[in-house]
């Protein structure tokens, strides 16, 4: 890996009026996730020098891993809404601050390194983008002179610590890049807001599995904190801050990213039942045997109501050796009693407010379409599925409305509701 140093801050004139820009703009808005993954490998070379200063196995075993987990796959959505959320908020700026904006994108990478192989730990999730969780790669480390049950423990422990580091680094990421100081004031306190919901989201995931806690409300607090703000809302008030944005203009835009957020939560909830697991690189009924309060399940309990349909559900949720008989039996009642249906119903209104509100935003034209591409991309709007795929337990629920105007989301505010 290149340990090369960073460029520093670069200031690039953009040009007025709609469209895509040219130069080292245009480099990127071509390429978002591309041009991340080359900034993410010279911050991360850096890192590894230092971690192979402090010591070898430190650096082989931990930060290695850690490296090669933030560069090996996943969408980079966060770091893609920082930079369309400055694209399209810094036109009456007169320049974009793109290295920054890379290498905070880098930074929000290497936090969802740490909740995703933490997440993986708490949840006891073996698989991870197709390949062994963090924790299980730990477990399985040729040389290790102890049974099984030390295995897994040393395995879960090396992942906490792996995910320790990834947020220090990110935190590090953030001090290390040069900003205006007007910038560097509204970019720390989105980054200190994100990162605290985020430990709050997953804390409220991780206290529904214990508690049996299956409100509705409960539930979408959980996917608000998780996915509507650390997810989408957040980034965008990052490139926002990057830019220099109005605050208003911020407040829509933050807005529309709350609204795409929770249906991308929505969504995701139910690719993990009905999602196939070559895809997602996740097993299929993961959430079920976990035992998450997901809003797809509360939405299930309520409507069975007392009958055999509800003790199906209470049944098998938290099992962890669910047979793949009775999750079918699962997904047979989450499309009978109309919950599947329902969150996706909900998920297409969402992405109609997103809609709404990044139009209230009076975002750049060019970087608002993409935005709103965005948008329909990780939530999987845009495509609407067959009556034999919405009753066929098993589908991959690609669903959603390709309409955007008309209906009505969730109130604004905390709850998400």
């Amino acid at each position: 890996m290149d340990g090369a140093a960073h460029a520093g801050p670069g200031r690039y004139p953009v040009h007025d009026g709609p469209g895509p820009r040219h130069g080292a703009i245009g480099l990127v808005d071509q390429d978002v996730a591309g041009a991340v993954l080359r900034t993410a490998r010279a911050v991360l070379g850096e890192k590894l020098d230092q971690a192979s200063a402090i010591d070898a196995v430190f650096s082989r075993d931990v930060a290695e891993r850690l490296a090669g987990f933030t560069l090996g796959g996943g969408s980079r959505m966060r770091s893609q809404f920082i930079w369309w959320g400055m694209r399209a908020t810094a036109a009456g700026s007169r320049a974009v601050d793109v290295e920054p904006a890379l290498r905070l994108g880098v930074a929000v990478e290497l936090v969802q390194t740490c909740a995703l192989v933490q997440d993986d730990v708490m949840d006891g999730s073996s698989l991870r983008r197709g390949r062994p969780a963090v924790h299980v790669d730990f477990a399985e480390s040729p040389g290790l002179l102890c049974g099984p049950k030390l295995r897994d423990s040393f395995g879960r422990s090396a992942a906490v610590l792996l995910g320790d580091l990834a947020l220090a680094w990110a935190d590090d990421t953030v001090a290390e890049t040069t900003l205006r100081p007007a910038a560097r004031q509204r970019v720390a306190a989105v980054w200190r807001a994100m990162r605290t919901e985020m430990v709050a989201g997953q804390y409220l995931d991780l206290h529904g599995q214990v508690t049996g806690t299956r409100s509705e409300a409960r539930a979408l607090r959980t996917a608000y904190l998780k996915s509507a703000l650390y997810s989408v809302a957040r980034p965008l008030a990052l490139g926002a801050a990057l830019a220099g944005a109005a605050e208003d203009t911020t407040r829509a835009l933050s807005a529309a990213g709350r609204c795409a957020g929770l249906a991308f939560q929505l969504r995701d909830d139910l690719l993990g039942v009905f999602g196939d697991p070559g895809r997602t690189g996740k097993p299929s009924g993961g959430d079920i045997r976990e035992g998450k309060p997901t809003c797809l399940m509360a939405v299930a309990r309520s409507r069975a109501g007392t009958s055999s349909a509800r003790a199906v559900l209470d049944d098998a949720l938290g099992r962890a050796d669910l047979s793949d008989e009775t999750l079918t039996d699962v997904r047979d009642v989450l499309v009978t009693t109309g919950a599947r249906a329902e969150m996706e119903d909900r998920a297409g209104r969402l992405m109609k407010h997103a809609a709404r509100h990044l139009a209230e935003a009076s975002v750049e034209p060019y970087a608002g379409s993409r935005l709103l591409g965005l948008f329909e991309s990780v939530t999987g709007a845009g495509t609407t599925p067959s009556a034999e795929a919405r009753a066929r337990p098993g589908s991959t629920p690609e669903t959603g409305s390709s309409s955007l105007s008309g209906a009505t989301g969730p109130a604004e505010g905390g709850t998400a509701r």
